[in-house]
């Protein structure tokens, strides 16, 4: 099994870049790994912006993808629940898991519909790139639990 990031954005600040970037060279132990950024749409109009980014998301997720999108009105996981949810799906020999964090205006209702699950990390809400940050660290956290390793303390 794959794990893709998706993310609509700008890359990442040097201060974050370099937590994501270790948090997926971890995550890479575990599982095959890949980060995916798309560009946000150049328009002010919030609902011709999440047109274009959602045709531009449909081109880099496949049929058979999980696609799994990050939104604050989503349900929550704890990292234990997010273990068994990953586990779960390799279970299932799915091939490709894709978490998405949407653009700034959130995602279209398409994209909405073709999740397969909608996780909310936190009633707050956060910066995209901090949200990058705290999605490699929540997984590789399950990938941890999963392999009952010392990191996650229970």
């Amino acid at each position: 099994m794959k794990i893709v990031f998706l993310s609509v954005g700008k890359s990442n600040e040097p201060y974050i870049k370099d937590g994501v970037d270790q948090f997926t060279k971890r995550i890479g132990h575990y599982y095959p790994i890949d980060w995916q950024l798309i560009a946000p749409a150049k328009t002010t109009d919030p609902a011709q912006m999440k047109k274009m980014e959602a045709q531009a998301i449909l081109k880099v997720i496949s049929s058979t993808d999980v696609l799994i999108l990050l939104d604050e009105t989503g349900k929550m996981l704890n990292s234990p629940g997010l273990a068994k949810w990953i586990q779960q799906k390799a279970n299932q020999s799915v091939q490709r898991i894709v978490f998405l964090i949407g653009g700034a205006y959130g995602v279209a209702e398409e994209i909405k519909q073709r999740a397969q699950f909608t996780w909310s990390l936190s009633e707050l809400v956060f910066p995209h790139m901090l949200v990058r940050l705290i999605l490699a660290e929540q997984v590789y956290r399950a990938c941890s639990i999963l392999a009952n390793e010392k990191y996650h303390h229970e």
